[in-house]
């Protein structure tokens, strides 16, 4: 099987939809984004299937563990049908969920979440992580009392019986449940900066603020509202919202290459050319295959 990594606006998709046109293959999302139906245009959705694209409406929760289950689900079946799973896309923890069997935590007791942000905003970050190093000393040694998201995410996991800190931690062990070979795209960061204004101006030109609307309309979970861009969309002007939307997006593509030069075994291309020239670097290469380990 292949896997297909990079930074937002390197050119993912595209690369996988004509590695789709060149070898029997199907394309599964890796993008913790694109679980969700309703906001196509601010997710960036492509009309070319794929497997875990909308498959949770925006008032659902959404997992890391029932995600994993989902795409092994999908890489089996394509598998045994003869095909080639081409999974893509920019969110590292869900391409190692998809390729790997990783520990992944329980889930939290309900309301879990709720009582532990009420408590880091009542109590103060200080009361909160002293609690944290109370019930989980290692993770309170790795988290900064003022970084609240992870605060609090390692209280809850304390709650579900896990630790932000595992014993054993396969994210990085380079273990794959099939045969993979996996690319990452790299793009300039120059070209990699215009393509995400341009790709922000052509969202808003598609109606990005209206489908924004539509959503918030209607009830919307705790995970939906994590999605890059919709606050920013729905509490600004539009110019300030387009500034606000490109400077996250940068951020964001900056970490996503941070995780892709972690990743174990990851062949780096080229990506500043037309997708066809790319794909057919990757479908050349598939004689070469390594084992899974």
């Amino acid at each position: 099987m292949l896997a297909i990594f990079g930074p937002t606006a390197s050119g993912k998709t595209a690369v996988a939809e004509e590695v789709a046109r060149l070898t029997p293959a199907e394309l599964v999302s890796a993008d913790a984004m694109q679980v969700y139906r309703g906001l196509p245009i601010l997710t960036n959705q492509s009309a070319h299937p794929a497997r875990l694209v909308g498959y949770l409406g925006l008032d659902e929760e959404s997992s890391v563990a029932e995600y994993q289950r989902l795409a092994h689900e999908a890489v089996d079946e394509i598998l045994a049908a003869g095909r080639t799973p081409v999974v893509v896309g920019g969110t590292g923890l869900y391409l190692r969920a998809a390729l790997a069997d990783l520990e992944l935590p329980p889930p939290p007791p309900p309301g879990a979440r709720e009582r532990v942000e009420r408590l880091y905003d009542e109590e103060g970050a200080e009361q909160a992580h002293a609690l944290l190093a109370e019930r989980d000393p290692e993770a309170a040694a790795a988290v900064h009392p003022n970084d609240r998201r992870r605060v609090v995410r390692a209280l809850e996991l304390v709650e579900a019986g896990s630790s932000l800190r595992p014993g054993k931690n396969t994210l990085w062990s380079g273990e794959t449940r099939h045969a993979t070979r996996l690319f990452g795209l790299e793009v300039p960061a120059e070209e990699l900066a215009r393509r995400i204004e341009a790709r922000t101006d052509e969202m808003f030109a598609r109606g990005v603020e209206e489908e924004v609307a539509r959503a918030l309309s209607e009830p919307i979970s705790a995970t939906a509202r994590t999605i890059h861009g919709l606050r920013d969309i729905s509490e600004l002007p539009r110019e300030e919202a387009i500034e606000a939307l490109v400077a996250r997006t940068r951020r964001y593509a900056s970490y996503q290459r941070k995780w892709m030069r972690r990743i174990p075994g990851l062949v780096v291309l080229d990506a500043d050319r037309p997708p066809t020239e790319v794909a057919q670097e990757i479908v050349s290469g598939l004689g070469s295959v390594a084992p899974a380990r």
